[in-house]
């Protein structure tokens, strides 16, 4: 019957369904933006005189990947301003910077961001180099992680910070040999300058919003969570421009909002957190999850860590990295959110976070029992052997950031030697945590790394980035390929709550990606090499490759 006809066909290619139900597919058929078919020559009959018909030659379709820890809005903004990403050169550094500058010269402040800790001497920006280049502005740049902020001396002048500024309790300043501010502030420190910036405007966050919805769907990218709406602590509030995008039609994407957890309050935020559930739940945009941020990064010695940091000299420290919120309190916190029915989204870096994480999943599961929330473990840079089989037991996802798991500068110099050894030996321990029957979701941390999902992929893979000369990181922590993709579409599907999404199979909504080869066909060092061609939102093309 012609009412059967489907709008669309993808055909003449293999078919990566991530549905271990599913075998051998070379067809999919769509009608009003949701899956009518999978399967081979036979889904071709349902072409009719109206059909759009795709030949993929011999390319892979699969369903349309999905960020499960992403910040969206800040990496639209921040390539809108002076965006130091894609080099490690300090000199490149300084000729972007006088070039927006001078492209700027309205402009109260230098902001933007990008820079690599591993392009300065322990990680450590000096502010007399910003000083060269823009003298009489104030110039405030994060670094690629955020976890840092690299300033001029007009900045600290402005805030007030001297050799005799105390650090917060949650930051440092970094220092000269005299005590004087060097240029570097890290974690909480960055609020000093930060409170004094300009504000972005609600048009601004909108634009960056919808220049990062661009580049996400020509990534292949049809659905991400957003780590932070409703920021505090000094971290911008973005929940206005996706409140605006999902209300005004704009949001092609589906989103999970992750609502910000204000490390200076305790339970008494809770009741907030539920008016903002509904107030940010509209259209493509769900807001039913809230972020706890438990420790910093380790190339800064602030994640928490089960044994001291190291020093230069190769001798433990009596640091052993901060904790944002109270270990003792968090059971408390989580319990109370998991009964409320929210997802728990954590920023659980070092293997001391980690456990308090999981302890505090395991106290709610067991006051609340074991309810649908699906909390999830952000980073994982290193967890303890005994904790990886917990992630099973409580049903807590691992949330992976695959790019990071390779040698690089920033591991090689700035974090291996700083970290007792044990630690160092169990980072990123994809492999283990998937023998174990860990559920694994993926996300890229963008604008901290690149969103490119297949970039991401690679390393996960071949512990090292595409391209890259160094020998593969703690090699037998590789995931395969097909556990990789499906981390990053079923996997992050389920984390996202996105339950007719991250899959090929009637019924689901027609989120599809087509890349420009099939990744399965070559050897997995070329993964990195694979591009998008097209990418569908409920059927709908949103991106083709040029």
């Amino acid at each position: 019957m012609t009412s059967q006809h489907a709008d669309l066909v993808l055909t003449g290619g293999p078919v990566f369904t991530a549905d271990s139900a599913r075998g051998h597919a070379t067809t999919v058929a769509v009608r009003d933006g949701r899956i009518l078919a999978v399967g081979t020559d036979e889904v071709r009959d349902l072409a009719g005189p109206g059909t759009e018909t795709v030949d993929l030659r011999g390319r892979l379709l699969l369903p349309g990947f999905q960020d499960a820890h992403v910040h969206a809005v800040m990496g639209g903004v921040e390539l809108g301003q002076c965006d130091l990403t894609g080099t490690a050169d300090p000199g490149e550094y300084l000729r972007r910077v006088r070039a927006y500058a001078d492209a700027n010269p309205s402009a109260e402040w230098i902001a933007g961001g990008g820079w690599a800790m591993e392009s300065f001497p322990g990680g450590v920006p000096g502010r007399e180099l910003l000083d060269r280049v823009v003298p009489d502005r104030p110039v405030y740049l994060i670094n690629r992680d955020h976890h840092g902020a690299w300033v001029n001396s007009r900045a600290l002048e402005l805030a007030g910070i001297t050799a005799a500024t105390a650090d917060p309790a949650d930051g440092r300043i970094d220092r000269a040999p005299d005590g004087s501010p060097a240029g570097g502030l890290q974690e909480g420190a960055m609020q000093l300058v930060a409170a004094l910036l300009p504000e972005v405007t609600p048009a601004e966050r909108l634009a960056g919003l919808l220049r990062a919805q661009d580049l996400l769907h020509s990534l292949g990218v049809t659905a991400w969570q957003d780590a932070m709406l409703c920021g505090r602590n000094g971290y911008p509030d973005v929940s206005d421009a996706y409140l605006s995008a999902a209300t005004g039609g704009m949001l092609t994407a589906s989103v999970a909002g992750a609502l910000w957890w204000d490390r200076d309050l305790g339970a008494e935020q809770i009741p907030s957190l539920v008016e903002y559930r509904e107030r940010f739940t509209a259209g493509r945009l769900r807001s039913g999850s809230v972020k706890l941020m438990l420790d910093g990064v380790a190339e800064n010695f602030t994640a928490a860590m089960t044994a001291p940091y190291r020093d230069g000299c190769g001798c433990a420290t009596t640091n052993r990295g901060l904790s944002f919120l109270d270990p003792a309190a968090l059971p408390g916190y989580v319990t109370e959110l998991d009964a409320l029915g929210f997802q728990v989204h954590f920023h659980a870096l070092g293997d001391r976070a980690v456990r308090d994480a999981l302890d505090a999943v395991a106290a709610a599961r067991s006051v609340n029992g074991f309810r649908d929330t699906r909390p999830h473990l952000a980073h994982l840079q290193v967890v303890h052997p005994l904790d990886v089989p917990r992630f099973r037991e409580l049903g807590a996802s691992a949330n992976l950031q695959a790019y990071w798991a390779s040698h690089e500068p920033q591991m090689d110099d700035l974090t291996i030697p700083f970290l007792d050894p044990a630690l160092a030996a169990r980072q990123y321990p994809f492999g283990d945590l998937r023998r174990a029957g860990a559920h694994l979701a993926a996300g890229s941390d963008w604008p901290v790394t690149t969103p490119d999902p297949l970039q991401a992929i690679h390393v996960a893979v071949n512990r090292v980035h595409h391209g890259a000369s160094y020998e593969p990181f703690l090699a037998s922590q590789a995931l395969d390929l097909s556990t990789a993709l499906t981390a990053y579409t079923a996997g992050s599907a389920y984390v996202n709550r996105l339950d007719d999404t991250g899959t090929l199979r009637p019924g689901n909504r027609a989120d599809l990606v087509v890349l420009d080869r099939d990744p399965f066909a070559a050897p997995p060092a070329e993964i990195g090499e694979t591009r998008v061609a097209l990418t569908y939102v409920d059927g709908r093309q949103v991106y083709a490759a040029s």
